[in-house]
């Protein structure tokens, strides 16, 4: 039996769809009840709602279990809280291995959500657990949010400069990797670099749109203002919103650069690239949104 804490995400289910194929057994937490249905349709055997800041309901939802996979809240200002609580429970299971959804970069303190996955990781590196680390870049899917004005207006909108570069990955490679290190031998103590190709400034990331929808596709600049007063409407909370412009503006600055050779390496093949996702999203017509 396989936990996976935040399992009504999207990132949770990829993970679940790649491990049900390998026939492992899961039992998923979600915070949500409404999604407990749902999760499991998928195939998952044992679907537990509860709360990650809970310490007990966390050991008793680690009980039985052979590995667990942590995936926090996106964006959330109880990262390290949660971290500690599901590692407790982990320890307290005596799990096999324990797999945690970082991020690519967390040592970056000016972004404080990868800053607080670094924190985590420093309670892994202390539980005496046997552990694996997967710091994925941005998803590929991310790219989905935009998906209705750059087929319909040729727009691709993004709050930092065209000639920001960033690397991502397709988050069915993530998940991949995910089962992989849950289910083979090899991996524990390992920190890995999910990353699925080289970096693209947004400029290339248009022309790839616009080869693919054969219609012109540029990239725009979204005022950090003008995301800012969106977000908010929208009903993201303080944190997010703060933590998220800092992000941005550090990708104005900096970029998001990673190395696809570590992906490569433990998938044993290529990484899928931004290209052969589009062509993939325009051929299943996949057009969910969402970002994390």
């Amino acid at each position: 039996m396989i936990l996976i804490t935040g399992a009504s995400g999207k990132t949770g289910r990829a993970v679940i769809r790649a491990l049900l194929r390998r026939g492992e057994a899961i039992r998923a937490l979600t915070h949500r009840p409404e999604q407990a249905d749902s999760l499991a349709a998928l195939g998952v055997e044992e679907v537990i709602v509860g709360d990650l800041l809970d310490g007990p309901a966390m050991k008793r939802a680690a009980q039985g279990a052979r590995a667990v996979y942590h995936i926090a809240p996106n964006v959330s200002p109880h990262e390290v809280a949660i971290g500690r609580n599901v590692i407790a429970a982990a320890v307290s299971a005596q799990v096999e291995r324990f797999v945690f959804h970082s991020v690519l970069h967390p040592q970056v303190e000016a972004m404080p959500h990868h800053w607080q996955k670094m924190r985590v990781e420093e309670l892994l590196f202390e539980s005496g657990l046997p552990f694996t680390i997967l710091q994925p870049t941005a998803y590929m899917q991310n790219i989905l949010a935009y998906w209705q004005s750059i087929r319909e207006q040729g727009v691709y909108a993004v709050p930092y400069p065209p000639q920001t570069r960033l690397s991502l990955v397709d988050l069915e490679d993530v998940a991949e990797a995910a089962a992989r290190v849950l289910t083979e031998d090899g991996w524990l103590g390992a920190t890995l670099e999910l990353v699925g190709a080289a970096p693209l400034s947004q400029t290339e990331v248009a022309e790839i749109l616009s080869r693919r929808l054969n219609r012109p596709v540029r990239a725009a600049v979204v005022p950090l203002e003008t995301w800012e007063q969106n977000a908010r409407s929208r009903g993201m909370d303080e944190y997010q919103v703060t933590t998220l412009m800092q992000m941005f503006r550090y990708y104005a600055r900096h970029g998001l650069i990673g190395s696809p050779s570590v992906l490569k390496c433990l998938l044993g093949r290529s990484p899928v690239s931004f290209e052969a996702f589009v062509e993939r999203t325009l051929r299943e017509g996949n057009h969910a949104h969402g970002i994390g």
